[in-house]
């Protein structure tokens, strides 16, 4: 199977700001087929799509603040997004007013919904995707399922495994996760976890990779795995090709 495999440029934001065109270049000719915004770095739309044109690259996802997708700004952020090419707009993190309490997320979760009945029509789709809080339970009951329990089911559900186990997740739950809200995970970010590896790449840690990606096949409906490291035993660069390079290895790309 061919798996559509992209990088958040997160991982290689130091390098994308001192220079976008090479690195997203350089990201291309390593064999990623797309790539995940963190930030546009001062380009406009049209620059960034004959970027991605010029490189081959298709676009996985932005990564994006909840206030853009609110009042006259959602218009903004889905035109912009239609122009590049995207139609996943993630929110990566809310504020603590969003999640202190249960009802903080079930009033989050309304939320996510009304503006995925707003960018529907625009063929795109409004998702989450976790750090460590969302695995940390309140009163018995993880953050996560409260608010994909509450959310209907164009939210895509952005798992990012790393953060998951960091905030105290287990490869069991992972994997729970996936089964329990099939169709879910359009996208899913790929980022190891190791008990003694702080800087551990995919491939070199905890993660039973085939695993996961077998769910993601068969249930979780992801149409991209999305590369992303945070931690680095080598330059960001070389950190993001070795990923790359160990799930080629691992026969899973």
């Amino acid at each position: 199977m061919k798996r559509k495999v992209a990088l958040e440029l997160y991982s290689v934001r130091e390098d994308c700001a001192k220079d976008l065109e090479g690195t997203l270049k350089a990201v291309a000719e390593m064999g990623y087929i797309g790539v995940e915004f963190a930030g546009y770095h001062g380009r406009s739309a049209s620059e960034l799509r004959k970027m991605l044109d010029d490189l081959g690259l298709q676009v996985a996802g932005t990564h994006i603040q909840l206030e853009t997708l609110l009042g006259d700004e959602l218009k903004r952020t889905v035109e912009f997004n239609h122009e590049i090419g995207n139609k996943y707009l993630i929110v990566p993190a809310v504020s603590e007013e969003w999640r202190r309490t249960k009802d903080d997320w079930r009033r989050l979760a309304e939320l996510f919904n009304e503006i995925s009945e707003r960018v529907k029509p625009e063929g795109m789709f409004v998702g989450y995707h976790n750090h460590m809080v969302e695995f940390q339970p309140i009163d018995g009951e993880l953050p996560w399922d409260i608010f994909f329990g509450a959310a209907n089911e164009d939210v895509v559900m952005q798992l990012d495994t790393g953060n998951a186990m960091r905030g105290g997740a287990s490869f069991e739950d992972l994997l729970r996760v996936l089964k329990q809200y099939p169709g879910r995970a359009k996208s899913i970010h790929v980022k190891e976890f190791s008990a003694t590896n702080p800087d551990a790449i995919v491939g070199e840690g905890d993660i039973d990779w085939g695993e996961v990606f077998e769910l993601c096949d068969t249930i979780g409906g992801t149409e991209w795995f999305i590369v992303e490291q945070e931690s680095y035993a080598y330059t960001p660069i070389e950190c993001v090709r070795r990923c790359l390079e160990n799930l080629k290895r691992m026969g899973l790309v």
